[in-house]
């Protein structure tokens, strides 16, 4: 055909759907992990693209980049056909004089793809030098963060904690309170450890979060275990049940988000310790505090009374808002929306809304596509979610988007928890705020005097 009578070229079409994943990858999640241990560093075995990943996890971590070292291998081309095993071990070795208790090296697709061995590479090199090398095969392939963090525990575990050791009375190991959609999840964990130290329950180490090598190392003298999380730590805490001993609680309790579950979880941990007395005080102080503040302040929840609501977020914060946004706000959920399909999560789910005798349309495992679907033929008039279902939603009839997980479009200085009491009212206020946006006039109908 002459060059004349070519038929023009047409743009492909778009696709139909997008299915961008809620979830980061594997390789982020184990970073997120090893870097919640102090004094450490880690070392990225990947492409500097992957560093993002790892910067991320940082700023998830809160670190502070005066005492938190992050190194990486930056493979190239040459790397990454040939494999990089040399200039993992040149960087270990440049690495030698850093003052740290442990090097954390983790590795990505690329890597583990051509066949890298990190774990011989450091066993090679640990003689040379004065820290612990603990290599994490994390590919992001392997799943979602949610899988690397199960990853990165399972190695800490079983490769830093020494013996079983003595068991130290009324004592407690908390699990994975990182693995939370909590953009200020370290509030959550604060609450908590205030809770223990009032019930008197000793904290034997934090897996993981400005955890010291220390810890990790005695975590086998806790007599109980502690999840803080629904989407991961599970596996841990089956590996300190099986191989020291460590009874875990609270198991099968959603976390304290809102008066019943905060009702629940405390009185559990009172009935297992034996300072039950203590642990009805709480429960009565925080009912009373909540009550008192919400009669002088008067919350906008009692606009929004059977009003259809979605919740879009981890299992770790939707399954307990479930019951908040059902009793609290006194709303109907009509989608319920998780980021992760694991088989506890379904359970913990199912008992809630059987106990509160609701059936929603539920998505597990949901994408970004299946969530703007589910809300298109649901159609809800308030949305907890994240700014991603601000965008979602465009075009819907949503009225409300209060934005209470990851990523959020107003930042937070100050960490604020969502679990126990004051929770409650941080809850209220995301409504309370979302609902006076809601209401601002889009046009300026007066003009200034001056």
């Amino acid at each position: 055909m002459e060059q004349g009578n070519k038929a023009p070229r047409t743009a492909p079409s778009p696709p139909e759907k997008c299915t961008d994943p809620y979830l980061r990858c594997a390789f982020n999640g184990a970073a997120q992990t090893a870097l919640g241990v102090s004094g450490s560093a880690l070392l990225a075995h990947s492409p500097q693209g992957c560093e993002y990943l790892v910067n991320n996890a940082f700023t998830s971590q809160e670190c502070d980049y005066m005492e938190t070292v992050t190194l990486c291998t930056k493979l190239c081309v040459d790397e990454i056909v040939h494999g990089g095993e040399d200039l993992l071990a040149r960087t270990i070795r440049e690495a030698k004089e850093l003052p740290i208790s442990a090097l954390f090296v983790l590795s990505a697709c690329g890597p583990e793809i051509v066949g890298d061995d990190i774990n011989a590479v450091c066993e090679t090199l640990q003689p040379e030098v004065k820290f612990r090398l603990v290599p994490i095969e994390c590919a992001g392939f392997r799943g979602s963060q949610y899988d690397g963090i199960d990853i990165a525990l399972d190695t800490i575990l079983k490769r830093l904690v020494q013996g079983s050791g003595k068991k130290i009375p009324d004592s407690v190991c908390l699990i994975a309170p990182h693995a939370n959609a909590n953009p200020t999840w370290t509030a959550d964990l604060a609450w908590v450890k205030q809770v223990l130290t009032r019930l008197g329950i000793r904290i034997v180490a934090t897996l993981t979060h400005r955890t010291p090598l220390s810890e990790i190392e005695r975590a086998a003298s806790a007599e109980t275990s502690l999840l803080l999380s629904h989407d991961a730590g599970q596996k841990a805490a089956d590996y300190l049940s099986d191989a020291y001993g460590i009874e875990q609680i609270c198991r099968g309790i959603p976390l304290p988000i809102g008066m019943t579950n905060t009702q629940r979880w405390l009185t559990a941990l009172g009935e297992r310790f034996d300072v039950l007395s203590t642990a009805e005080d709480m429960v009565a102080e925080g009912e009373r505090m909540v009550t008192a503040t919400c009669r002088r302040k008067w919350p906008m929840a009692r606009f929004l009374y059977r009003t259809p609501a979605a919740i879009i977020a981890d299992a770790t914060i939707g399954i307990p808002l479930v019951r908040f946004v059902t009793e609290e706000m006194e709303m109907t959920p009509e989608l319920i929306a998780l980021y992760t399909s694991q088989r506890p999560v379904r359970e913990l789910l199912e008992q809630e809304l059987k106990s509160l005798n609701l059936s929603p349309r539920i998505a597990y495992g949901t994408d970004v596509y299946r969530t703007r679907s589910s809300l298109l033929e649901v159609q809800p008039r308030v949305v907890f979610g994240s700014t991603i279902e601000r965008h979602a939603a465009r075009g819907l009839p949503v009225a409300y988007i209060v934005e209470v997980v990851r990523l959020m479009r107003l930042f937070r200085m100050i960490n604020r928890e969502y679990f126990g009491y004051t929770g409650i009212l941080n809850l209220f206020e995301c409504v309370q705020n979302e609902w006076i946006i809601g209401w601002r006039s889009k046009e300026r109908r007066y003009e200034a005097k001056w």
